[in-house]
């Protein structure tokens, strides 16, 4: 950071640590684009399954976590933000659990709805 307190007014933070965030910012965006185009890809370019509804379910349940993850990265980046500002310890993220949880839930929904035609 800097050799002075950043929650002191006057004192900037150093320019690479908000870069830096830019950039994980950027990097949850990527992920949340490529699920979007999943989403998107599995509904219209998939073949129907058998049970009716699933590749439509499939493909709303990777466009819902494209959604979470786009909104949760711009929320991560404006607290990450801030607490730099204010000097103080960054929070931890709960990006990475959800994210991990979403996927194993549209894997899951891949797997019965391919078992099923």
């Amino acid at each position: 950071m800097t050799d002075q307190d950043p929650g002191e007014p006057g004192v900037r933070l150093d320019y690479r640590f908000t870069l830096a965030n830019e950039r994980t910012f950027l990097a949850w965006i990527r992920t949340s684009l490529g699920l979007l185009a999943g989403g998107v890809a599995v509904h219209e370019l998939v073949q129907p399954f058998r049970r009716h509804g699933a590749r439509t379910a499939l493909g709303v349940s990777c466009i819902v976590l494209a959604t979470i993850v786009a909104v949760g990265a711009y929320a991560r980046w404006r607290h990450v933000e801030a607490e730099m500002q204010a000097g103080r310890p960054l929070p931890r993220t709960v990006m990475v659990p959800i994210l991990a949880a979403g996927i194993a839930i549209v894997a899951v929904l891949a797997v019965v709805a391919s078992l099923m035609s």
